[in-house]
C-alpha cells in the first residue's frame, strides 16, 4: 500500500533571478562578450570561492555592508558568502603575493550575494563582472586611462553606441574640502554629492547643511560640481580656481593625464566626459573614479563604475598594493534591458538546426545531425514521435532558426528539405549545401 506524498509548492526565493532557457542564452552571450573584451586587454581570469571564512571576508566590512552579508556556521567554522569580487581579490593577492608578477591584471565574472531588500530589478544573488589592475608599491596613472578604454570596448561590443563614461578624481574634491576647511566631513559630503543626480541640487544643499557646513562653503561646493564645458574647458576652469593645496593640484594633474591617455588609447571625447559630480560613495576610492551611463536609457543609472584605491590589501598585509578597476552589475543590467526589449544578441538559440524525421528511420537523421555537428553547426534532433506540426512548434518555441526535414523521399534521394523558420522559405539541398547555407 503506497503512502501519499505531501506536495510542496514550487517557488523561487525573492531576489534570485531564474531565466527562461532562451533568455539565459541571451544572458550568456552578454557575459561572453564581456569576458572576451576583458581578455582582449590581456587580463587573466580569477575565480575565487563563493564562500570564505568570515574573519577573512569581513576584515574591512562594517555598517550596511556587514548587515547584508549572508553568514552562517557549519560545525565550528564561521562562514560567509562573498558580497563582491574586490575583497576576495585582496585576499588572493596577499596569499599568493610571492607567486604573482605585478602589475597583476585579473578579471572576475561570477555571482555575489547581498541580503538587500528584494525589489524589481535588484537582486540578492547577482553576477558582477570585474576587472582590476593591482600594482606593487605604485601603479602608473596610465592604468587609470586604460580602464575607460576597456569600458568603451566592452559596451561597443555589447552593441551600444550612445554612452558616456564619466570621469573624476577624488583628490580634487578632497582638495576643495581642505581649501574650505571642512576635510573632517569629506566622506559624508562625498556620499551626499554622489546622490545629486537622484535627489537634485536643493536636497543636496539641505543634506550638506545638516552636516554642519556653512552656507558659503555649500554654495562653493555646488558651484564647483556644476562646472560645465568640454573636457579641456573643465580642466582649464579647475586650474583657474586658484586653489594651491597639494591634494587639489595633484588631483587636477592626474585627471589631466588620464584625459590625455584616454585619447591616446583611441577613445573619442564623444564617449567620455569629466564630471565633477562623480564621487563614488565607497570609502576606499582615493583617486580616479568612473561611472558609465547609457544615454538612451539614463534612468538605469550607472551601468559600470569603479575607481582607484591606494591600498587594496591593507587588512591582510603590510605591503602597499594600489589598484584601479571597475565592475559591471550584469544581472541587473540584463534584467532592465531585457524588460525594455533592447538586449542586443547574435542569436536566440543554442541549436542552429533541428533535424526532424518524418516517416523515415531515425538513424538517417542521426547521421545527418552528426555531419552538421562535425561542420561546427549546433544541431538538435527531434527524437520523439509526433505530428509535423508539433515538431515545427518545438523549433519555433526554442527559436531554432533552421529545420532539416527528412522523410522517405529525402532518404532515398539524399536531397533534404531545409526550412528557414524566420522567413518560411524552403529549399531542397544536399547536406554539403545545407552546411554552406547555414554558415553564410
Amino acid at each position: 500500500m503506497s503512502g501519499s506524498i505531501n506536495k510542496v509548492t514550487p517557488k523561487t526565493l525573492p531576489g534570485f533571478m531564474e531565466l527562461s532557457p532562451n533568455d539565459q542564452v541571451k544572458f550568456n552571450q552578454m557575459l561572453e562578450t564581456i569576458r572576451k573584451s576583458y581578455e582582449k586587454f590581456g587580463f587573466l581570469p580569477l575565480d575565487t570561492p563563493v564562500m570564505e571564512l568570515s574573519e577573512v571576508l569581513l576584515a574591512k566590512a562594517g555598517g550596511e555592508t556587514e548587515k547584508q552579508i549572508y553568514r552562517f556556521t557549519k560545525g565550528d567554522t564561521d562562514l560567509s558568502l562573498r558580497f563582491d569580487h574586490t575583497v576576495p581579490l585582496a585576499k588572493y593577492v596577499s596569499l599568493y603575493y610571492n607567486e604573482l608578477s605585478f602589475p597583476f591584471k585579473r578579471y572576475a565574472i561570477g555571482k555575489v550575494y547581498r541580503g538587500e531588500k528584494a525589489q524589481k530589478g535588484r537582486y540578492r544573488e547577482f553576477y558582477q563582472c570585474d576587472v582590476d589592475i593591482i600594482g606593487e608599491n605604485e601603479l602608473s596613472i596610465i592604468n587609470d586611462a586604460q580602464i575607460p578604454s576597456i569600458i568603451y570596448t566592452t559596451f561597443r561590443e555589447l552593441g551600444f553606441d550612445n554612452f558616456t563614461i564619466c570621469v573624476n578624481n577624488r583628490k580634487i574634491l578632497n582638495g576643495l574640502f581642505e581649501h574650505l576647511e571642512i576635510s573632517d566631513l569629506s566622506t559624508d559630503i562625498l556620499r551626499v554629492i554622489d546622490k545629486i543626480e537622484k535627489i537634485g541640487v536643493d536636497a543636496v544643499k539641505n543634506e550638506i547643511s545638516a552636516l554642519g557646513v556653512n552656507e558659503i562653503a555649500i554654495n562653493k561646493i555646488v558651484e564647483f560640481v556644476s562646472i560645465e564645458g568640454s573636457n579641456d574647458e573643465k580642466l582649464k576652469a579647475l586650474n583657474n580656481l586658484g586653489i594651491d593645496g597639494e591634494t587639489f593640484k595633484t588631483g587636477v594633474s592626474e585627471l589631466s593625464d588620464v584625459v590625455k591617455y584616454i585619447r591616446a588609447l583611441g577613445v573619442l571625447d564623444d564617449y567620455f566626459a569629466i564630471d565633477l559630480k562623480i564621487a563614488r560613495g565607497l570609502d576606499y576610492y582615493t583617486g580616479t573614479v568612473y561611472e558609465t551611463f547609457l544615454n538612451d536609457y539614463r534612468k538605469l543609472g550607472s551601468v559600470c563604475s569603479g575607481g582607484r584605491f591606494d591600498n587594496l590589501a591593507e587588512f591582510y598585509t603590510d605591503k602597499k598594493l594600489p589598484g584601479v578597476g571597475i565592475s559591471i552589475g550584469l544581472t541587473r543590467l540584463f534584467y532592465q534591458l531585457n524588460e525594455m526589449n533592447v538586449v542586443k544578441v547574435e542569436k536566440n538559440s543554442i541549436a542552429e538546426v533541428l533535424v526532424i524525421p518524418m516517416d523515415t528511420e531515425i538513424s538517417e537523421c542521426l547521421e545527418v545531425a552528426n555531419k552538421l555537428r562535425c561542420a561546427g553547426i549546433n544541431t538538435d534532433v527531434y527524437l520523439d514521435a509526433g505530428k509535423i506540426k508539433k515538431k515545427m512548434k518545438y523549433a519555433d518555441k526554442w527559436k531554432i532558426p533552421y529545420v532539416v526535414i527528412i522523410g522517405e523521399e529525402e532518404k532515398n534521394s539524399g536531397v533534404l528539405t531545409l526550412k528557414n523558420m524566420e522567413t518560411g522559405e524552403q529549399k531542397k539541398l544536399v547536406v554539403e549545401d545545407i552546411i554552406k547555407e547555414i554558415k553564410l
